[in-house]
């Protein structure tokens, strides 16, 4: 397990404004702190954790919530085409 400093190495300075801690992952997308804390668990989105909290990279969890309101209510259904030839792992592994 890396330590908080090694952690924060990983993210360097220059990119210090694409991570968003839950509470502004929540405000900007809509979601909320537990669905953005799922996702990162999940590896929908990528992130880093230190301590307690979690950092979440911006880029993606746009682009997660992008391709969430592209489906709509096709996000539900377990019968959808990109689901039926990769199956989930398959839509996991694209991402």
């Amino acid at each position: 397990m890396r330590t908080n400093n090694e952690q924060m190495e990983m993210i360097g300075m220059t990119e210090i404004r694409n991570w968003l801690n839950t509470n502004d992952a929540a405000a900007l997308t809509g979601y909320s702190q537990s669905y953005v804390r799922l996702l990162a668990r999940r590896g929908r989105v990528r992130a880093i954790k230190t301590g307690r909290d979690w950092l979440i990279w911006k880029p993606d969890l746009l682009a997660h919530k992008t391709r969430m309101d592209v489906l709509g209510p096709q996000k539900h259904n377990p019968w959808r085409e990109d689901l039926q030839t990769g199956g989930r792992r398959g839509e996991q592994d694209a991402e």
